[in-house]
């Protein structure tokens, strides 16, 4: 393809910088258009007993979709539906309870208008948002939302850019304000994304990490050092815990203080679990969030935590391997 004119990489870089400036005071000047009406489409879904159903067509309904995921990892039940589709039977999908969350920048979407005595007649709260406060879909709305901008980013003053900006920015503002109100905190929110970084970090506990059972180095305080060295080497784990009779931790024998003890010249066979342990190891519960015992490791720059359950049993054993294996750190 050939260009009409030769490129001009200044002149790119300018309109880049015209554009995040158009857009930017289209964002700011958002807040100046939100009200009652605002605050009334917040309140409509936080009452809503069904789902918050979004709409729009072309460049809004990408916007909608968007809005709806957003929505829906806050709190919020919502999805959308394509307006088009909607006159052909997905309406179906909309029932009594529902808010209806209809995007166009016009208001004037003929596949809008075009629904919207069917979905006054099941029922639903009408949220409008639109760049046009007198349009047929701001005027048969229950609540009027503003995404007026004063111009595109387009040089043409055509191509939706930074009507579909502000159209974004009041969807999160929307979630923002509905997420707060609800209480929503950073545990809500690792449930709805149980894949990623932060549902990791809130979701998994010590007990699923940790090694348990027979797979957890521990010996009686009065073993002999061949017996402790046979438990931690055959283990694996580079540590052995002491245990009294009733399964309660007294101690802990690392790889550290073999090396410490061999430089020292102690007689090795002469010794006890007991004499050699180290008292007081560092203990978190089998309850506990993975991340917090990734802090008690930190924080005491150990690689290793022995872990116990609400009697201060010994019924497991976690080191910084297994919190990266599961991408915990």
């Amino acid at each position: 393809m050939t260009l009409p004119t030769p490129f001009d990489p200044q002149r790119a870089l300018a309109l880049a910088a015209q554009t995040f400036e158009i857009e930017a005071r289209a964002l700011l000047g958002l807040a100046a258009r939100q009200g009652d009406g605002f605050a009334g489409a917040v309140r409509a879904m936080l009452e809503c007993r069904g789902r918050v159903v979004v709409m729009g067509m072309g460049k809004s309904g990408h916007v909608g979709r968007k809005i709806a995921a957003t929505l829906a990892s806050t709190g919020t039940p919502a999805f959308f539906v394509h307006p088009a589709e909607a006159s052909h039977g997905d309406l179906g999908m909309l029932m009594t309870g529902d808010v209806v969350l209809a995007i166009s920048n016009s208001g004037e979407s003929e596949e809008l208008a075009a629904v919207l005595p069917a979905i006054r007649r099941i029922g639903v709260v009408l949220v409008s948002m639109t760049g046009n406060p007198a349009s047929t879909l701001s005027r048969h709305a229950d609540f009027a939302l503003s995404s007026a901008v004063e111009e595109e980013a387009c040089p043409l003053n055509l191509a939706p850019t930074a009507s579909t900006t502000a159209q974004m920015a009041l969807g999160d503002a929307l979630a923002v304000a509905l997420l707060d109100a609800r209480g929503f905190r950073e545990a809500d929110f690792a449930r709805s994304h149980p894949g990623g970084s932060l549902g990791r970090k809130l979701l998994m506990h010590v007990r699923d990490l940790m090694r348990s059972g027979a797979d957890v180095p521990r010996v009686a305080p009065t073993a002999l050092f061949t017996e402790l060295l046979r438990e931690m080497t055959g283990k694996g784990l580079g540590f052995s815990a002491v245990a009294d009779a009733e399964g309660r931790p007294l101690g802990i024998f690392t790889d550290g203080d073999l090396r410490r003890l061999i430089e020292r010249g102690a007689d090795l066979r002469a010794l006890t679990a007991a004499d050699v342990m180290h008292p007081a190891p560092r203990l978190v519960r089998d309850d506990a969030l993975a991340v917090d015992a990734a802090g008690v490791m930190e924080q005491h720059r150990i690689t290793s935590v022995l872990v116990i359950d609400a009697e201060r049993r010994l019924v497991g054993a976690l080191n910084s391997n297994d919190l990266m294996r599961a991408k915990v750190i």
